[in-house]
């Protein structure tokens, strides 16, 4: 038996195969290939554009996928999410589906857009949102590159941006957030019934998660004297308890603890004034 999975073609795929690389299964394709190989006989690959996974999941055609939480509710696929994985192209946070107009716009809220045209790529999605906002405009699909066409082709675009940078350098503004948006591994129904596929996609889900979260950990040691280390454990952030190690000196320790690397920056100049010495940072 095997698992059909669809990785995301396109922007994502390299961050896919690195994430998946970390978690134990080694997916390879060459630049013209849609079926990557992969070191787990169990697993069978396609690359499919993320847009298009949360429908061939939940027709069938894929037993689970990875795939934008944007994409599923454009879709409005009817699929299992069996796990939250909080990673983009290039960094671990999620992304933002925005709607944006020139920043010298008379527009101020999505209701000035009243009657106006809207170009995005989540035409579905869009018609919706403004559904419940209560307001008319003419959504338009965009193959993409909807960053130039305000304000000549349209009065506002609907996109999603990771960092903001591709919005600022077209001069453009953000009215309102449509949507917060995670990569998500989902699977289809009748898969997830099928006990080995659904113990398959739940291991996945598990290691998925256990390597994106190393990704946001480093390891602390240090030595302490005895004399210190009550004050250094203090000064610990630690998920667990720290380890400890005699030194051959009776009156020293060595003290090893894993942090997030976003507070080790200033957590290591107070363990040094803690009385640690000797402090190494490693991945």
């Amino acid at each position: 038996m095997k698992l059909k999975i669809g990785l995301p073609k396109g922007s994502l795929q390299e961050s896919t195969f690195s994430m998946m690389r970390k978690a134990g299964w080694d997916f390879r394709a060459d630049s013209r290939s849609y079926m990557p190989t992969c070191d787990d006989e169990e697993v069978e690959a396609l690359l499919v554009r993320p847009q298009e996974i949360p429908r061939y999941v939940e027709d069938g055609i894929l037993d689970s996928g990875l795939t934008g939480k944007d994409w599923i509710v454009d879709c409005g696929a009817d699929v299992v999410e069996a796990a939250e994985l909080t990673y983009s192209k290039a960094t671990f946070r999620p992304i933002r589906v925005v709607l944006a107009v020139k920043s010298d716009s008379p527009f101020q809220q999505v209701s000035d857009l009243e009657g106006k045209r809207i170009s995005t790529e989540y035409v579905r999605l869009v018609k919706r949102w403004l559904d419940e906002q209560g307001v008319s405009a003419q959504v338009e699909f965009s193959w993409g590159a909807c960053e130039v066409k305000v304000p000549y082709l349209a009065d506002a675009i609907v996109v999603n941006t990771e960092t903001g940078s591709s919005l600022r350098q077209n001069d453009l503004r953000i009215l309102e957030t449509v949507l917060e948006s995670t990569t998500r591994l989902i699977a289809n129904k009748s898969s997830w019934g099928d006990p080995w596929k659904r113990k398959k996609i739940e291991s996945m889900a598990m290691l998925l998660k256990g390597a994106l979260n190393a990704e946001k950990l480093v390891g602390l040691k240090m030595n302490v004297s005895r004399e210190h280390l009550s004050r250094v454990i203090a000064a610990l952030p630690a998920l667990k308890r720290p380890t400890l190690a005699p030194l051959s000196d009776d009156g020293w320790l060595a003290v090893e603890t894993v942090v997030e690397e976003k507070v080790a920056r200033d957590l290591t100049p107070e363990l040094r004034r803690a009385g640690a010495e000797g402090i190494v940072e490693y991945p």
